[in-house]
């Protein structure tokens, strides 16, 4: 057991020893504030805070009860056990349920250490319990938020899927600064939506998509998520040593993540400080790996977050990833286990290294197995078409109007069909595409269906399916398809691009 503090209310100084007696008896280590009166009792609350407190009954000017009611007013669990010799059966059992802990008789002491370790026990348990009841009533929320997010979801993105194909449009005009700076405007507008919408669903279901993360926009929209955090007296300095670096991972989750680990560091500096994230990439050993870690070799992401703060000792790193352990009184100690979590499903590790006054460091182990090479992102920055033709089937006019509009205005020649059937229709006029761009959302002629047509046509070649996050059509009863690529919504052109031409290589057609 830990040293703990005991809070003794009495006025007799020998008893108070004798009390003491009973629990280096025990071989239980503690620190003792001793008080008499009320103003004492109070201020130690607030400035000692004990872990519990040993009272007598009855003393001149102040009594155990009164005690007992002032701390019950601030501290449901707090371990209280009267100790006095004047407490007869009745009023014991009228102090139990007043809220004491427990009563021991000075006259027979011998069960005191025992009985201040039950109570110890016991409000440690009472705490971890009401942590997990706020933890199940913050989850049942969360089931709340999801429900109400996938509602206004779709049509969120539906709005916000003009504005970035649109403000894509308008930046090409550079001829026209006014339009060009229109057009960075409504597509910046249109990408914080979406950033939204992402992280809202995201945080709401704890859905995981993989994905392509580029170093610096994870940084540059984590920079942006810090700004209203940081207070004056701490300074935080970003040092990304490739922004251009691309790994599978999931956006949302490393922002958590980071926001996490960021905002403990900024609480573990109240007098403030340096806040230094920094990244760089190195090739790991096999002795590097714990026995339950999975040892896999290659070259690592390492993304370091560093603090000047208070830094801390060996047994609380010990049980710094325990559920509900934590330093802080209002703290749910989940954060630095969901941090680990995460970094886990990107099949990395986490290390930490604090001193106590010289600050912490965490470092985040990634691996570039899945980095996209040099001449992959050659190729995808290329994002002129050669006049491949691109069948684009779409329910909602203006988004077919202006995802067509777009293609054309890159090289590409598009074709619009509203519905699947039309789509059909002009297969058997005109022959098959190279691609077809695909809502998996459309209502009349669902998007399976209109793939099952056009594959039944012959069509084999790329398929881009424009889906909502978390709900890609089930394609289980169509034959396989060697080039689907999912495109979630609402999507830049930017994106729509790179999977355009990724489907077209993929299938062997265009450059």
């Amino acid at each position: 057991m830990p040293t703990i503090r005991v809070l003794q209310v009495e006025d007799s100084e020998l008893d108070a020893e004798l009390v003491l007696a009973e629990l280096d008896s025990d071989g239980i280590t503690y620190e003792v504030c001793l008080v008499d009166d009320e103003a004492r009792f109070v201020a130690a609350l607030d400035e000692f805070k004990p872990h519990i407190v040993l009272s007598d009954l009855s003393m001149p000017g102040f009594s155990g009860q009164h005690a007992l009611d002032l701390l019950r007013k601030r501290d449901e669990d707090l371990p209280f056990i009267f100790v006095s010799a004047t407490l007869g059966e009745d009023a014991a059992i009228e102090a139990l349920r007043n809220g004491a802990t427990d009563y021991i008789l000075k006259q027979n002491p011998a069960r005191l250490a025992s009985a201040v370790r039950r109570a110890l026990s016991e409000a440690d348990s009472r705490r971890a319990s009401r942590r997990a009841e706020v933890e199940l009533v913050r989850a049942q929320r969360f089931e709340s938020l999801a429900m109400l997010a996938g509602g206004l979801s779709h049509d969120l993105r539906n709005l916000l899927q003009p504005l970035l194909l649109a403000g894509d449009s308008l930046q090409d005009y550079q001829d026209d600064p006014r339009l060009a700076r229109l057009g960075k405007l409504v597509r910046d507008c249109g990408k914080r939506g979406l950033d939204m919408v992402h992280s809202m669903l995201s945080f709401a279901r704890g859905a995981r998509r993989a994905e392509q993360v580029r170093l610096g926009a994870l940084f540059s929209a984590f920079g942006l998520l810090m700004q209203g955090s940081i207070p004056r007296t701490v300074t935080m300095e970003l040092a990304i040593d490739d922004p251009e670096l691309s790994f599978e991972g999931n956006h949302t989750e490393l922002q958590q993540c980071l926001l996490n680990l960021c905002l403990n560091a900024i609480q573990a500096m109240p007098d403030g400080g340096h806040l230094r994230i920094e990244t760089s990439q190195m090739d790991l050993p096999e002795n590097f790996f714990l026995d339950e870690e999975q040892s896999r070799l290659g070259r690592y992401l390492r993304i370091s977050v560093v603090d000047s703060g208070l830094g801390m000792d060996e047994k609380v790193l010990e049980h710094l990833f325990e559920p509900f352990f934590t330093t802080k009184e209002a703290g749910t100690g989940l954060g630095l286990l969901s941090c680990k979590r995460i970094v886990g499903s990107h099949g990395g590790v986490m290390r930490v290294d604090s001193v106590p006054g010289r600050g912490t460091r965490f470092d985040l182990y990634f691996p570039l197995e899945g980095q996209v090479s040099d001449e992959q992102m050659e190729m995808l920055d290329n994002l002129e078409g050669s006049a491949e033709r691109v069948l684009v089937v779409v329910e909602e006019a203006g988004q077919l109007s202006l995802l067509t509009d777009t293609l054309d205005a890159y090289g590409y020649q598009a074709h619009a069909s509203q519905s699947g059937t039309a789509a059909l229709q002009w297969i058997e006029a005109g022959g098959l595409p190279d691609l077809v761009v695909l809502d998996a959302d459309m209502n009349l002629f669902t998007g399976v269906r209109t793939l099952a047509a056009l594959i039944e046509q012959g069509y084999l070649g790329g398929v881009v399916l424009l889906a909502r996050p978390g709900a890609s059509p089930d394609l289980h009863e169509l034959p396989p398809l060697e080039h689907l690529y999912v495109v979630d919504k609402p999507f830049t052109t930017q994106v729509l691009l790179r999977t355009l031409r990724k489907a077209l290589g993929g299938a062997g057609v265009g450059g």
